[in-house]
């Protein structure tokens, strides 16, 4: 799988949660806190058990439904960015900002191609080592990180209706920006051999530098960008997109991230210990903070198929 800490064959204790590097990461699909149990005692920890034991069944939830989910929403992204790809083929009139929806489609489509190699792994356990586990976690955000400076570039001026040597050089620019941003996910991932091969998303602690500055520049991209977006179409009325389909794709992308972007907020007030780090804390954060990736995920697909949609209706 691809948490940040791998389910364990056996419960642990309480204490196992002081001892981890954090809670979730972006990174898992659908997160994991593993089964705890009170009967090993024999460190301190701050959180607030009862005499009960504290079991969580989401590992078992997580592996049995993630491969599956994973694996039909590849190949639905694969069937409509390939739809998108092939409407702007045959008709060279449309869209009005021709490069910009299909640079999307580009996002969306490494996005997909990713997916199948994260259900083989959570289904089979990570057998590929740690650079292809970097790889994949770097081919994943440079797609989302891409997408969402073009949403952005998109929204915030007129740059893509030619392309002409200077939407041609904000292209490279922004996959070039993409990648520089998607570093620190590579950086902080890693391997772990037990309890079963494990692809991390995070193999550092969470308060590390390369950890930080990888969580800071997620949460620009899927809290504060939804927010600047219409904030800024709103203060300078010739910033607003004209065309239904730019407006289509990026208020999918942004939109179904947001709920992802408050989870990571969430999960770093857990570990600053703002909120109330309970059993029931952590089994109901588990289920949200997976929730909301699914969410996420979901918009290599649905972001192709809005397209189309609003230049049908248009």
């Amino acid at each position: 799988s691809i948490p940040s800490h791998p389910c364990p064959s056996h419960p642990q204790s309480p204490s196992v949660l002081e001892s981890r590097n954090s809670l979730l990461d972006l990174m898992e699909l659908m997160g994991n806190f593993s089964s705890y149990d009170d009967e090993d005692d024999s460190n301190e920890t701050s959180l607030d058990y009862d005499a009960a034991p504290c079991h969580n069944q989401y590992c078992s939830f997580f592996q049995l439904v993630a491969p599956p989910f994973l694996a039909v929403t590849s190949a639905m992204a694969v069937l409509g960015t390939a739809a998108l790809l092939l409407a702007l083929a045959k008709r060279p009139q449309w869209p009005q900002s021709r490069a910009l929806v299909s640079q999307l489609a580009m996002g969306t489509g490494l996005f997909a191609v990713v997916l199948p190699a994260v259900a083989l792994g959570i289904g089979q356990g990570w057998r590929l080592g740690t650079a292809l586990c970097r790889l994949m976690h770097l081919l994943w955000y440079w797609s989302l990180f891409a997408q969402g400076l073009l949403v952005a570039s998109g929204s915030f001026g007129r740059f893509w209706r030619r392309w002409d040597a200077r939407s041609r050089r904000l292209a490279v620019a922004v996959w070039a920006l993409a990648l520089l941003l998607a570093t620190p996910a590579a950086l902080t991932s890693g391997t772990a051999a037990v309890p079963e091969p494990s692809c991390l998303r995070r193999s550092v602690d969470i308060v590390s530098p390369v950890n930080l500055l990888h969580l800071g520049l997620c949460l620009c991209l899927f809290l504060l960008l939804p927010v600047a977006v219409p904030a800024a179409a709103l203060a300078v009325p010739r910033w607003r997109p004209r065309w239904a389909p730019d407006l289509a794709a990026g208020w999918v992308f942004l939109a179904l991230w947001v709920p992802h972007g408050a989870a990571l907020a969430t999960e770093l007030l857990l570990h600053s210990r703002l909120l109330p780090q309970t059993c029931g804390t952590f089994q109901h954060f588990d289920y949200a903070l997976g929730l909301s990736e699914a969410l996420g995920v979901l918009h290599c697909w649905l972001g192709p198929a809005a397209v189309l949609l609003a230049a049908r209706l248009c």
